[in-house]
């Protein structure tokens, strides 16, 4: 599976970037013909690879799953996937899924059934359900969402659904499986599925949603190749926020060790977090990408990002929103005031592929203060030199061994 390590991510919400409706009443149509005239974009910018969010029949957001082996109405059909599929392999993009096997939507098949079946039904076991009332039972959710509805990850029926689920899309053509809310699940299920999925699909990738604890020891109980990377991200945009790059420099010999177990997921941005942008400033999210792409993992950036989009995630019916917009027909029509961020974010990816060993670098600060960092990414016999200062406006410079500058920003 040497191909991850080559791998720069363009993040994608497919339901957000083709405007697809989510709260009001929903349409068929073929949206992801939509995507395909971004392809060139993707490639344009320097990733090499499409990390899609949810594209599978859903109720609203896409995380509500009603069948894992439909292509979500609004964003087209099978064929629709298979053509998509088919335009990235030509480009030379891979094709990652987004996998919600934490739960499905209150609407699911499965609700109704197992509710009717009763505790003694034949789908009694695959969902959470406190029978202790069977004339009242009580459906598990997933963090007090009543319209998530939680599997029970103990049933033999539910692997036998997640190991078939996974194995018909990669036999389809898509390279791997980004697994939402993997905190939440048993790390033993996951122990259970992705054995029987490599066994026809040894090169896929599978990247588990950790947010926080030993994500060292969770990839390896659960089998993940990856993980997301969320101390790493809380520390970039929090260092440049208070001024306080102690708290980098830290997040970075933790990164380290982590790395030493499991190749991580790296990101500034998502489609569950406010716009970098947003959060930093412009400017600030220049030296963030900085980072980003001169340390160890696997890169990816959120779309928007790129153009220097803004958001705030807002914790509310629609707080998402803003962080998952909808893109125009074509690259041909962004806005003219994104074509500077586009450039360093292209100087930058630029760089990261010109020196692939960065994909397994470790850090060492060389000097530090609140306001100044300075620190070497080395793998084996190459190193890059980076320094980052935010004492009176923001700068940036990456140097090689030899002293060359290789990136400078200064604003």
């Amino acid at each position: 599976m040497g191909w991850v390590e080559h791998c720069i991510w363009w993040h994608v919400y497919p339901l957000g970037f083709t405007g697809a409706p989510i709260r009001t009443e929903h349409d068929a149509a073929h949206r992801l013909r939509h995507l395909e005239a971004w392809l060139d974009y993707a490639v344009e910018l320097g990733t090499s690879g499409l990390l899609l969010g949810p594209v599978f029949a859903s109720e609203s957001h896409g995380y509500d799953t009603l069948d894992h082996f439909r292509i979500d109405p609004r964003l087209g059909d099978e064929e629709d996937v298979d053509h998509l599929v088919t335009a990235c392999r030509e480009r030379g993009l891979r094709v990652v899924l987004d996998g919600v096997f934490n739960h499905v939507g209150a609407g699911h098949p499965w609700v109704r059934e197992v509710l009717e079946g009763g505790p003694d039904g034949p789908l009694a076991d695959v969902l959470r359900v406190d029978w202790s009332d069977p004339a009242a039972p009580r459906l598990g959710d997933f963090e007090g969402h009543g319209s998530l509805v939680a599997l029970n990850h103990g049933s033999p029926q539910v692997v036998d659904l997640v190991a078939r689920v996974m194995t018909t899309w990669l036999d389809r053509g898509i390279d791997g499986w980004r697994l939402d809310a993997a905190y939440a699940v048993p790390t033993e299920f996951w122990a259970q599925v992705l054995p029987r999925v490599r066994e026809s699909h040894p090169d896929a990738w599978f990247v588990g949603e950790v947010i926080h604890g030993d994500y060292a020891a969770i990839a390896r109980a659960a089998t993940f190749d990856s993980v997301t990377q969320y101390e790493l991200w809380k520390a970039i945009w929090s260092s440049l926020v208070d001024g306080n790059f102690f708290e980098l420099d830290w997040a970075l010999q933790r990164h380290a060790e982590i790395l030493d177990s499991v190749l991580t997921s790296t990101f500034v941005g998502n489609h569950d977090v406010s716009r970098i942008a947003s959060t930093v400033g412009p400017e600030g999210a220049v030296l963030a990408l900085v980072v980003l792409m001169t340390v160890g993992g696997v890169p990816s950036v959120y779309y928007g990002d790129e153009q220097g989009y803004a958001g705030v995630k807002e914790e509310r019916l629609g707080g998402d929103d803003d962080v998952r917009p909808s893109m125009p027909a074509s690259p041909g029509d962004l806005a003219a005031w994104g074509g500077d961020t586009f450039r360093r974010h292209q100087e930058l990816i630029g760089l990261r592929r010109r020196h692939p060993w960065l994909v397994r670098a470790t850090t060492t600060a060389t000097s530090l203060t609140n306001t100044r960092y300075a620190y070497t990414a080395r793998a084996g016999d190459e190193a890059l030199h980076v320094e980052l200062d935010v004492t009176d406006g923001h700068r940036a410079v990456v140097r090689d061994d030899a002293g060359t500058v290789l990136f400078e920003y200064r604003a």
